[in-house]
């Protein structure tokens, strides 16, 4: 007879060992197995060295071409490049179980003292700081009314200034809040009631001054007890906290970014209580916010990246930055046509000089998108933003470098590049305009989207004035004006569709055959699809 009894896990046996393991708060230690301590001692906790090469590395072999980062922190081009510091917390943290309550209330603590706030959080993204900002204002810590959500709630009001719009109040709506718009204070004041949550607003310039204000804001909302959120995404997290100095209960950041730890990283920082009802949302706990797991080593990371980001000599860093643009500059600045400009940001978020370079293309005979295309399909691969140019009616041609997420000789690597195309640009043709009579496509057309996954039902309303093409875009739910031209028989057409703090663009090419159009359609970053479509 087996000395061993096989037992079975079931997913609940493990939630009740987790649940007792919370309550008791790890309190039992457990002896470490013979070897294993010896193996990870913490001395021995140095990181390895990296492995693979420029043109052999993990990412090359399975299709993928790796970056130079000339635009800045854009989460499609992997955000910025984490610090030593955050790479060696989050390889250390690894070693270690923790339990994870213990762990934020450590972290929670010393990130309010470091910067300037009652508490803090980490947290998986600034966006996941504004989620769970909204459901903690929403429901706290009653536990009743947060395994009710997202379709019972008593508040179920957040508060959004119109300027404050943007694609990032997500996070409020996907907790199901309702967004109620203000563009005074007066209607501030008069919208403010018992089904108020939250007032969220999106930290920028033109916030500092002015009756919408975030201090005037702030002081509106404290007459009836009103949490503020302050969406500081991209900024720097000054010390004292200007926010918080400004009336914010809350204030939330991107780890990601300036402050360079994990990518999937952010902060929630401010008033105690409701920053642990954030957490109380959030993953290790069976609340709204489980999907918002933040690992011991995301945690760990973001905190070593603040730990470190008021040790950094800021000042030598921006000399550092306007150095590598000036090397650009300086390589460039004898062609013909060209000038240079350098742009000093406007406030805390992505605080670096951009460099804009601008030529004509008719004397380089390259226009900026061509040079913008070429260096993304070069060795090795540059990216950089600001891209203007287009034949044959836009041949003032520019583009931009930023400095921010660069390394050390980068800048000479673009340099380069950007001489190499402009010198040698080899041959662009000009588009090919279709000739002859123009299709007559006035009238309402009845337009089906093809997606990748599903389909979607439109209506066109075009009116035609020879080439020139206007009129209604009428989606499912959301509704643009269009721009466009006939050719023959290639229809294109463009809108932007208002979708709730966005903005979709949609750029529709077909070839008109009598009362039917087919063709592909491009949605900027949500992708391209096919439509078909009938007069009706």
């Amino acid at each position: 007879m087996s000395l061993f009894r096989k037992t079975r896990w079931s997913r609940r046996d493990v939630l009740k060992q987790t649940g007792m393991l919370s309550a008791l708060g790890a309190a039992n230690a457990v002896a470490p197995i013979a070897g294993v301590a010896e193996a990870a001692k913490p001395g021995e906790h140095k990181l390895p060295a990296r492995s693979g090469t420029d043109t052999d590395n993990l990412f090359t072999r399975i299709g993928v071409r790796p970056i130079i980062n000339g635009r800045g922190t854009f989460t499609i081009i992997s955000g910025s490049r984490s610090l030593p510091e955050v790479k060696q917390a989050m390889y250390d943290a690894s070693f270690y179980y923790v339990q994870l309550d213990e762990m934020m209330n450590g972290i929670g603590a010393r990130l309010g003292q470091l910067m300037g706030a009652e508490w803090g959080i980490t947290t998986t993204g600034c966006e996941a700081a504004i989620c769970l900002a909204t459901v903690a204002c929403m429901v706290g810590t009653n536990v009743e009314q947060s395994q009710a959500l997202p379709y019972i709630k008593k508040k179920d009001q957040v508060i959004i200034p119109k300027h404050s719009r943007n694609q990032y109040d997500f996070g409020v709506r996907m907790v199901g809040a309702e967004i109620i718009e203000v563009d005074s204070p007066e209607e501030l004041t008069a919208k403010l009631n018992d089904r108020v949550a939250m007032i969220y607003i999106m930290s920028n310039p033109g916030n500092a001054t002015g009756p919408m204000s975030i201090k005037n804001i702030c002081t509106i909302a404290k007459t009836k007890n009103v949490p503020v959120f302050v969406d500081a995404a991209a900024e720097e997290p000054l010390r004292p906290n200007i926010h918080i100095q400004a009336g914010a209960t809350l204030v939330g950041y991107s780890g990601g970014k300036c402050l360079r730890g994990p990518q999937s990283s952010g902060i929630l920082l401010g008033q105690k209580d409701l920053c642990k009802a954030a957490y109380f949302q959030a993953a290790p706990h069976h609340n709204y916010g489980r999907a918002l797991k933040c690992s011991k080593e995301e945690a760990m990371g973001i905190l070593a990246a603040v730990e470190t980001w008021y040790k950094r000599d800021h000042a030598a860093e921006q000399k550092m930055w306007r150095s590598w643009l000036n090397t650009i500059e300086n390589r460039l600045k004898g062609l013909p046509s060209t000038s240079f400009t350098y742009i000093e940001p406007e406030d805390l978020s992505n605080r670096a000089p951009t460099l804009q370079i601008k030529w004509d293309a008719n004397v380089l005979k390259i226009t900026g998108t061509e040079l913008t295309a070429r260096l993304d399909a070069g060795t090795p691969r540059i990216v950089i933003g600001g891209a203007r140019g287009r034949r044959p009616d836009m041949m003032e041609s520019a583009v931009s470098v930023m400095p921010y997420m660069m390394d050390p000789g980068e800048d000479k690597i673009i340099a380069d590049a950007i001489y190499e195309a402009l010198t040698k640009p080899g041959h662009y043709e000009n588009p090919v305009i279709p000739a002859g009579e123009p299709a007559k496509v006035a009238g309402d057309w009845a337009v089906t989207i093809h997606y990748p996954r599903g389909t979607g039902e439109q209506k066109f309303s075009l009116q035609q004035n020879g080439n020139d093409v206007s009129g209604n875009h009428i989606g499912e739910i959301y509704k643009a004006t269009f721009k466009g031209s006939i050719h023959a028989d290639q229809l294109e057409l463009h809108s932007g569709m208002a979708v709730g703090g966005n903005t979709i663009m949609w750029t529709f090419k077909g070839k008109v055959e009598g009362n039917e159009i087919s063709g592909t359609v491009n949605m900027g970053e949500y992708g391209n699809a096919t439509w078909t479509a009938v007069r009706a």
